[in-house]
């Protein structure tokens, strides 16, 4: 979830705005119904009336979409804009709309829900024939020299003040992925493409493919930079590449376990992978390093996934496994005494109540049982 300053720096990002407006104006005729897909604070809405749309759903889970609410009043387009508060997996809509304008990637397009959304919205909503505003991510990959920001991420963990062994804390940075800023110069090999998400023809939302690249320069490899280029509609779109001015995406950085000594024309292979699992991804990167030559004996090898980039409590891997006889712990009572009582009978107040009473040593004042009582209907309410 984006705070309102980070939905403003994504307004502010000229490259991206005025690539998104473009395409929307190839796009949008007089009488069209547009669907602008995680609006954030709806600014695709806004200008998709702008543009003369004459219906805009806009569609949005969280509270920022209160700010697209008051805007569509403010700008003049609130007989035009529906608002949703709701996931687009979950909505109805009593017209289909014809272009759908959607961007929920994160750094890269494989973040949460972001591809079952889309092709949910694709298939369920989107009219025969209509229009995604992007239709085609493609994604790119270049062995890089990050000195700086490799040593930022594993310093603390290799050496300290205190003189105490922290290599647990490396192993677990360097099986993670970061943001970052790569300028052109850090690149040691040409980049690669790794995969193309066409978003009318995408099913899975997992991606996985093996990259070669030759050296074409010697220095340190530190990781793997990851960006996307972005066809919008027709020749419209926007890239992230090192080379190209800053957007708000960013770049991926995928460090390697140690960094590798590159010389020019040796041989880097690396798998990856990205699987959904729940709500998100598990990135993993399989690196081999190999000399340049007829022998291409191999420099470095190493095995990494996000998986192993979280801690993992003993405790809690024990609450997960299939032989575990669970118990309610408090907190879970609390809980399921709330919504067992959010049965269309009683008010907030009267389960804040019921709370109090049941108890007592948890919730001191009325106003905590209440604050408890209005975060979960907030989540589980109709």
């Amino acid at each position: 979830m984006y705070s309102v300053s980070g939905y403003g720096a994504m307004i502010a990002d000229e490259a991206r705005m005025n690539a998104y407006v473009a395409a929307m104006r190839q796009a949008i005729k007089a009488d069209s119904v547009v669907m602008d897909l995680g609006a954030g604070p709806g600014i695709f809405a806004l200008i998709a009336c702008q543009l003369g749309a004459r219906l805009v759903y806009v569609v949005e889970p969280e509270n920022i979409i209160q700010l697209a609410r008051e805007s569509a009043v403010a700008n003049g387009f609130a007989d035009r804009i529906v608002c949703l508060q709701d996931f687009s997996t979950r909505i109805q809509l009593s017209e289909q709309p014809e272009i759908i304008v959607s961007d929920l990637r994160g750094v890269l397009p494989f973040f949460q829900r972001h591809l079952p959304s889309i092709r949910d919205a694709r298939d369920r909503l989107l009219s025969r024939g209509g229009i995604l505003i992007p239709h085609r991510d493609k994604l790119w990959a270049a062995i890089v020299e990050f000195s700086e920001r490799y040593s930022a991420l594993v310093g603390p963990w290799e050496k300290n003040t205190f003189g105490m062994k922290l290599d647990a804390g490396r192993r677990l940075v360097t099986n993670s992925w970061l943001k970052a800023s790569i300028k052109p110069e850090q690149l040691l090999t040409e980049p690669n493409l790794w995969c193309t998400l066409d978003y009318y023809q995408v099913d899975s939302a997992d991606a996985t493919a093996e990259i070669t690249w030759i050296a074409k320069r010697s220095g340190i490899a530190h990781g793997l930079a990851i960006w996307f280029d972005s066809d919008l509609l027709g020749n419209t779109g926007f890239s992230n590449h090192p080379d190209r001015p800053d957007l708000i995406y960013g770049q991926a950085f995928f460090p390697l376990a140690q960094p590798v000594e590159l010389a020019s024309g040796d041989e880097v292979t690396v798998n990856l992978r990205a699987d959904m699992v729940g709500e998100d991804y598990v990135w993993s990167w399989r690196s081999r390093v190999s000399e340049q030559g007829q022998s291409k004996k191999i420099k470095a090898e190493f095995e990494q996934s996000t998986f192993f980039g979280a801690p993992l409590s003993i405790t809690q891997l024990r609450k997960e496994a299939a032989t575990f006889v669970p118990r309610l712990n408090e907190e879970g009572q609390i809980r399921a005494l709330t919504l067992s009582l959010m049965n269309g009978q009683r008010s907030l107040q009267q389960i804040a109540e019921q709370l109090m009473e049941h108890f007592p040593g948890r919730f001191l004042q009325w106003k905590d049982a209440l604050s408890e009582v209005s975060e979960l209907s907030r989540k589980f309410s109709e």
